[in-house]
């Protein structure tokens, strides 16, 4: 009988100490940290430091170091559902030849969303950059189903592509280095002089305005050493 138990005995305690081992090991394989990158890109989610977002900066200045043969790399994801050839027929979106700087809802024939017709202007450089960053936030009840584009230089890239088949608009002219809004002059002008009440009170009455005339009497009594009368 006591050979049966410590058996029994014996067997329990090897498992636990196989189990306790096999526990150790799986924990050193496998982590359940959050790793450094995730393995894939998650459309129209900016990467964010500690500080939250990234500025971005403004499309004149990534226009002006876009490149279009990246931006045509970048817009084989969208032939998926437009052509840009010129002449190209419209597919389950509109064909964007020479589509900058024209109306939103150009291409005649094409069933374009209410929520898109309804968004005043054209389709300049940096309403393409907000329209490729979220379309949904740009014209809420849109029928373009596509994410975003969350890259700002790849915005600039393909907008930048764009521009070249069929537009060819002059880019915007990036904004200088360290350069600080034109001051108010006029403003400063008045904060830093007297007051302009001030100013008005001690102005010399005009000739010939009856507040002339007062002081000219009033002067001519003092030096004829007559009493002032009750003006």
């Amino acid at each position: 009988m006591d050979d049966r138990f410590n058996t029994i005995a014996g067997w329990t305690l090897a498992g636990g100490i196989a189990a306790l081992g096999l526990t150790i090991v799986s924990g050193m394989a496998f982590h359940s940290e959050r790793p450094e990158r995730m393995g894939y890109a998650i459309e129209g989610v900016e990467e964010a430091g500690e500080g939250g977002a990234a500025a971005v900066e403004p499309i004149a200045v990534r226009l002006a170091k876009a490149d279009p043969a990246k931006g045509a790399d970048v817009f084989k994801q969208c032939t998926a559902c437009h052509t840009i050839n010129q002449g190209g027929a419209s597919g389950i979106g509109p064909n964007l030849y020479a589509a900058v700087g024209k109306a939103h809802g150009h291409v005649p024939g094409f069933a374009y969303s209410d929520a898109l017709k309804a968004v005043p202007g054209n389709w300049t450089f940096d309403a393409l950059d907000a329209w490729l960053t979220s379309p949904r936030k740009y014209a809420p009840g849109t029928k373009m189903t596509y994410a975003g584009l969350a890259n700002p230089q790849d915005r600039a890239n393909v907008i930048a592509y764009l521009n070249s088949q069929g537009s060819n608009l002059p880019l915007p002219a990036a904004p200088a280095a360290g350069e600080a809004p034109a001051d108010n002059a006029a403003q400063e002008n008045v904060a830093e002089g007297a007051d302009p009440a001030e100013i008005s009170n001690q102005a010399t009455p005009g000739q010939g305005t009856p507040e002339q005339s007062k002081q000219n009497q009033i002067q001519a009594e003092e030096k004829a050493g007559l009493p002032k009368s009750n003006h």
